[in-house]
């Protein structure tokens, strides 16, 4: 019996387009280090879609390497990075911006979301102390979008923090990974544009969302970072052959390719999460993008693993776990519809079994 992969939405390689656009450029010669054409019209597509026709945009390689230049750049040494206790930064990169010197001020999530009220009170807690200097200084608030639970900010929210941020001169800095999923979510009521202007740095992520690797940083006010060209060299993060970034995201935001397979992405999470409600799988986040979570019993785990790649999130209980099903820009109608059909059948058997 073949097993269907729902485990991660980076399991693939890249979209045939970036592929045949890589072949089809594979012996050009070109300038390194981005200074090539096809960087130049990516950045160039890149800032029309984000409504900044001044911004910086920048190509780096992956998450984590995003995250730790970015913030090594813009905190001070005795500041650090305001985070949702599940963020990132927080959880999954192995201590990275600690690394760097930082330390990453984590806030109680409700869903992988933080409040403009809870930051508000972050900062003004450390000012009021009476022990500001002897402590960590909150120098920039990190977001996800969508969040690590698949869960996605409103405008209302994102404005809110963008408030908050403004009184107390923070730098908004916004992790977006799965940036495609979020914006393809027909509930979401933020344009790329809208994002923009309420952020101060964000990347669009491309490994998760039809790259084979990749993740565009765009800097709306131009010059915010002095010389940020020069602190990703120092990070080890210039790529040399530049222009392998440059053609993957200049394919990407071509012809609506980028919104196009975030959009079949969410749309195939839905059917997921129907078949789950459906089926008697206890929801755990409200997640609409392409994430999807459930809570399910030990012998439901197992079952489903015998048929089924998925990620186990975390424990819920002493006797069941919270599982994590991702589609992604490569995901098979057939693949969703066999998921469906493996959730109906256990569900069956646990009936018969009772």
């Amino acid at each position: 019996m073949s097993i269907i992969n729902f485990e991660c939405d980076y399991t693939e390689g890249a979209h045939p387009r970036i592929l045949e656009r890589l072949i089809a450029t594979n012996l050009e010669q070109t300038s390194g280090y981005g200074n090539d054409p096809y960087c130049a019209a990516a950045r160039e597509k890149i800032k029309a879609a984000c409504g900044t026709p001044d911004a910086d945009v920048h190509f780096l390689v992956g998450g984590t390497q995003t995250n730790t230049t970015v913030l090594s750049a813009i905190l001070r040494p005795y500041q650090g990075a305001i985070s949702a206790d599940e963020g990132h930064i927080a959880v999954h990169e192995t201590g990275a911006i600690e690394a760097t010197g930082h330390k990453v001020l984590t806030l109680p999530c409700a869903n992988g979301k933080i409040t403009a009220a809870q930051i508000d009170a972050c900062v003004e807690a450390h000012y009021t102390s009476g022990t500001s200097e002897h402590t960590v200084q909150p120098g920039a608030v990190y977001l996800t979008f969508p969040t690590e639970c698949g869960t996605i900010y409103t405008k209302d929210e994102l404005t809110a923090i963008r408030r908050v941020c403004d009184k107390w001169s923070l730098p908004i800095y916004l992790d977006g990974a799965r940036l495609g999923y979020g914006l393809a979510d027909p509930r979401c009521d933020l344009t790329l544009p809208e994002l923009a202007a309420l952020c101060d740095i964000f990347y669009i992520g491309g490994t998760k969302c039809g790259a084979l690797l990749g993740e565009a940083v765009v800097i709306p006010q131009p010059g915010l970072i002095p010389h940020f060209f020069t602190i990703i060299k120092q990070h080890g993060a210039l790529l040399a052959k530049g222009r392998l970034l440059g053609i993957q995201f200049d394919t990407l935001f071509t012809d609506g390719l980028y919104e196009r397979i975030g959009a079949d992405a969410v749309r195939y999470a839905d059917a997921i999460r129907r078949a789950m409600a459906e089926n008697g799988y206890l929801p755990c986040f409200p997640s609409p993008t392409n994430q999807s979570f459930c809570i399910v019993s030990e012998q439901q785990r197992k079952e489903l693993a015998e048929r089924v790649d998925f990620s186990v999130w975390e424990q819920y209980d002493e006797t069941h776990s919270i599982i994590r099903f991702a589609t992604s820009w490569a995901t098979r109608e057939e693949d969703v519809n066999a998921l469906c059909r493996i959730l109906r059948e256990c569900t069956a058997q646990e009936k018969a079994a009772s």
